[in-house]
């Protein structure tokens, strides 16, 4: 029998629906300041060391804001942060660098991609994190100085693959090009310029995933636009901490990163917790 207001029997009233989409619209608005003050820290991150920024603003994002909207958010702020990054410090990027670890990439992604599915994730991302943090460890604690001294090719695509590996596997292309970065000791100014260099076309891939996926909504693209006039900023900010390290501190700095990247995907990993 039709329901006496013209609905079928178990169908959500319109004003039951509106009443649903507002409440989402108003949780999101409340959070705004919480976005923006989460992209403005993770900006001054990312441009500060080059990578990170994502185990900072998506975690904390999505205390406020769905996962959902969170993740595309994170991206849409790297591609704005390197996208300035290499319109302002181009003449510090290694090309050649940036260019052999994103080709590089395409050959672990694969794979990356395929241990996604795996059933063993927790246990994958308590060991990478294990291992993260006992190699920036060691490489701070250690006597001796681990480097390479030249753009071998070899190590280039052994790094831009296993970036391709972690950013299937784990979403996180960063930690094995901040470790190639790192021992090739590059300058602040050139670890930051050219580690942009590769974010910018893969998170521009990412961003396009997203969209495809439909994942990458009006509600994302709104709170990115509030979000903004932080953003800019924190590039800047970013930019200056970096410029007033030496490289033995700024190195120091990105090894301690890493550890704290480390131990997070271990307690993600022990946990169960993927954000």
């Amino acid at each position: 029998m039709p329901h006496p207001i013209g609905q079928s029997v178990g169908r959500p009233f319109p004003n039951r629906r509106i009443k649903c989409r507002l409440s989402q619209e108003l949780a999101i608005h409340l959070a705004l300041p919480a976005v923006i003050c989460v992209l403005f820290v993770a900006s001054v991150v990312r441009s500060a060391f080059g990578f990170g920024e994502a185990m900072v603003a998506v975690p904390l994002l999505s205390f406020w804001i769905p996962l959902q909207h969170a993740a595309p958010l994170a991206v849409l702020a790297s591609v704005t942060v390197a996208l300035i990054v290499v319109a302002q410090d181009w003449k510090d990027i290694h090309l050649r660098a940036a260019a052999g670890l994103l080709a590089s990439t395409l050959i672990g992604l694969p794979l990356g991609l395929l241990l996604l599915t795996s059933s063993h994730q927790h246990l994958l991302r308590f060991g990478l994190g294990a291992l993260i943090a006992f190699f920036s460890f060691y490489a701070v604690a250690g006597r001796s100085r681990m480097k390479l001294r030249i753009e071998h090719k070899g190590w280039m695509v052994v790094f831009g693959a296993l970036a391709g590996f972690l950013g299937g596997a784990f979403g996180m292309n960063g930690p094995a090009l901040a470790i190639y970065g790192a021992l090739r000791r590059w300058p602040a100014a050139n670890f930051r310029a050219t580690l942009q260099a590769y974010f910018l076309p893969a998170s521009t891939m990412g961003l396009i995933g997203f969209w495809k996926a439909g994942v990458w909504t009006h509600a994302v693209t709104h709170e990115y636009l509030y979000a903004l006039p932080a953003i800019v900023p924190g590039v800047f900010v970013g930019r200056y901490i970096s410029r007033k390290l030496d490289r033995d501190a700024f190195l120091k700095y990105i090894y301690f990163a890493l550890m704290a990247v480390g131990v997070v995907l271990m307690v993600q990993g022990a946990t169960g917790r993927q954000a």
